[in-house]
């Protein structure tokens, strides 16, 4: 991390603390930490682990497996696909700190404790008290995902992240953010893109990008969202990021509809323009 993205990571943190999230502000180098990074907000428990399955996996001695929340690091090689950018670079970042640990991490389990594979959603903490994936994400190896209701840390991790972009490390040397038309499968991607129309009925909200990708928000999500945002969003310039879904596989689309879907559950997954 340069001397600059260092500077501008504690402005972030800072102002972020400001804002009302529970953390102390904290400056971190490559080589040794003055004060933890993003410390948790609550009381920790404490686990051994097994091995560092990819960037963002851990498997626990006692058997679980533990999906850091907030970082969405880039997929490893699986069934005969190639790794992502900066796959491996991340498991070794993980396994790296988890090590500097003895392999003991402070785990701080998500208000939805499992996800739908049954693993447990955990913030997960190095023996320095700093959290590892805000740790991840200041490195630009990893993406700051936000989805609801397991957003405590977002205002700290956001502001790792912002560090990263701006230095352009890692995921940030080249611009990962994808316009409409350039989605060719399903997955984790960055978007951007003009809204061309919003639309609420009884499913939710619902933004159609140009070039073929509309968002979602379901009824239920709506209250995680600033409201004057989202009644701003006709014609405005926005960035998202999710998990893109392939519609025209689901039985096929309606005349007008949008092949590409990525929903959203919380206003950290969508960057719009303030009003």
């Amino acid at each position: 991390m340069t001397l600059s993205s260092l500077f501008g990571l504690v402005r972030l943190l800072k102002k972020a603390s400001l804002a009302g999230a529970f953390f102390m502000p904290a400056i971190w180098l490559a080589s040794a930490s003055a004060a933890p990074l993003c410390p948790a907000p609550g009381a920790l428990t404490y686990a051994w682990v097994e091995r560092v399955s990819d960037g963002d996996t851990l498997r626990l001695k006692d058997g679980r497996s533990v999906r850091l929340i907030g970082l969405n690091a880039p997929e490893t090689g699986k069934k005969g696909q190639s790794a992502e950018p900066f796959a491996d670079a991340a498991r070794k970042r993980l396994q790296e700190l988890v090590t500097r640990s003895d392999g003991r991490v402070g785990l701080l389990v998500g208000k939805q404790p499992q996800d739908r594979y049954g693993r447990t959603l955990a913030h997960v903490f190095g023996a320095d008290g700093s959290n590892l994936e805000a740790r991840l994400l200041a490195d630009g190896l990893g993406y700051q995902v936000a989805i609801a209701p397991n957003v405590e840390l977002i205002d700290c991790q956001q502001a790792a992240e912002r560090s990263a972009r701006m230095a352009g490390l890692g995921l940030w040397r080249q611009s990962p953010v994808l316009a409409p038309q350039q989605i060719t499968r399903s997955g984790f991607a960055l978007v951007g893109g003009k809204v061309s129309q919003v639309q609420r009925n009884r499913g939710g909200l619902w933004i159609d990008l140009q070039g073929g990708l509309v968002l979602h928000i379901a009824p239920n999500q709506l209250a995680n969202f600033d409201q004057k945002t989202l009644e701003n969003l006709q014609g405005a310039q926005v960035e998202a990021r999710g998990w893109v879904l392939d519609r025209s596989k689901r039985g096929g689309l309606n005349a007008g509809q949008a092949r590409w879907m990525l929903s959203l559950t919380h206003q950290g997954m969508l960057k719009a323009p303030a009003h």
